[in-house]
């Protein structure tokens, strides 16, 4: 993990949170964990393993729990609950908060935000976006498309056409994630994310022509902020005495962080039309993972062939 996010970029980045107090105080409290905890144990007044650096939610629980205490006790607690590296409270279903966290967290600075769903959703919501904010992360060079669902990051040498080939890929109706570099982080042990930079999104540079604004051009439907990536195709020049997998058999990966992901070769020349046959592979490496392979097909054909012959013999 890497970085922080401030409670404000919580409140500004995750709908369905509100602020209910503290808002003076969004900026200065820094998040620098996904995990989220739920303070039952420290509300008993077990505090000698109390993770005050995370995030504290409370739901209905925690809260009928809390009730049952005397204010006294109550706020006794609540004070124990605000650590200088707590960034926040966070209370679900619209829940009466406490007149004693209140008091407690606006004494040590700390905000208290409040959601309508249910506990369990604001978790998940609260870890999805901090994993992939805190995430260790690295740029790649290449560009990033939506191919029918599917992430495919198209790499190469400079100038090999990848930008052109993700403007075809636009033009016949996949939409463009990334350009020239691509943010990738980890999500969980199967998922890589990859976007774009700020800078960068929605942008498309064609020699010649310059830097394009896709979404002003195509409309809203040619982008997408992030997608999960799934394949890389390389594209590589056409060298008469290079090799290149003709059946699709010749398996090749590609690890990023602990993740690998399955890449493709696609030789470059005059005439070949780069954004069909990348399609094409898209289309193919999906079939694959719904479970048909058309190179097992096409050996299991040859092979019925070659008993059929050796019979006649």
């Amino acid at each position: 993990m890497s970085g922080t996010v401030s409670v404000k970029e919580l409140v500004d980045e995750i709908t369905n949170l509100e602020v209910h107090s503290g808002k003076e105080y969004l900026e200065e409290r820094l998040i620098t964990t996904e995990d989220i905890s739920r303070p039952g144990l420290e509300l008993t007044g077990y505090f000698d393993y109390y993770p005050e650096e995370r995030i504290q939610l409370f739901g209905m629980t925690e809260i009928s729990y809390g009730n049952k205490m005397s204010a006294k006790k109550r706020l006794e607690i609540m004070n124990k609950l605000c650590g200088a590296n707590t960034p926040c409270f966070v209370v679900s279903r619209y829940l009466a908060v406490p007149e004693e966290m209140t008091a407690a967290a606006n004494k040590h600075h700390i905000p208290i935000l409040r959601s309508k769903l249910p506990t369990t959703r604001v978790s998940a919501k609260l870890t999805d976006f901090l994993s992939g904010r805190l995430a260790q992360r690295k740029s790649l060079h290449g560009v990033l498309v939506d191919i029918y669902g599917l992430g495919v990051l198209i790499t190469g040498d400079s100038g090999v056409g990848k930008s052109e080939t993700a403007l075809d890929l636009i033009k016949r109706g996949h939409r463009l994630i990334a350009d020239d570099r691509v943010e990738v982080h980890q999500q969980d042990e199967q998922t890589v994310i990859g976007e774009a930079p700020r800078i960068l999104r929605h942008l498309l540079e064609i020699r010649g022509v310059g830097i394009i604004d896709v979404m002003n051009l195509f409309g809203a439907g040619a982008v997408r902020s992030k997608t999960d990536i799934s394949l890389i195709i390389n594209l590589e020049n056409w060298e008469k005495d290079k090799q290149f997998d003709r059946l699709g058999n010749g398996e090749q990966k590609v690890t990023i962080f602990d993740v690998d992901i399955p890449k493709i070769s696609i030789p470059v020349k005059v005439g070949r039309n780069l954004a069909i046959i990348i399609e094409a592979a898209a289309m193919n490496y999906r079939a694959k993972t719904m479970g048909y392979d058309a190179t097992k097909a096409f050996e299991r054909n040859l092979n019925e062939l070659i008993s059929e012959n050796s019979d006649k013999k």
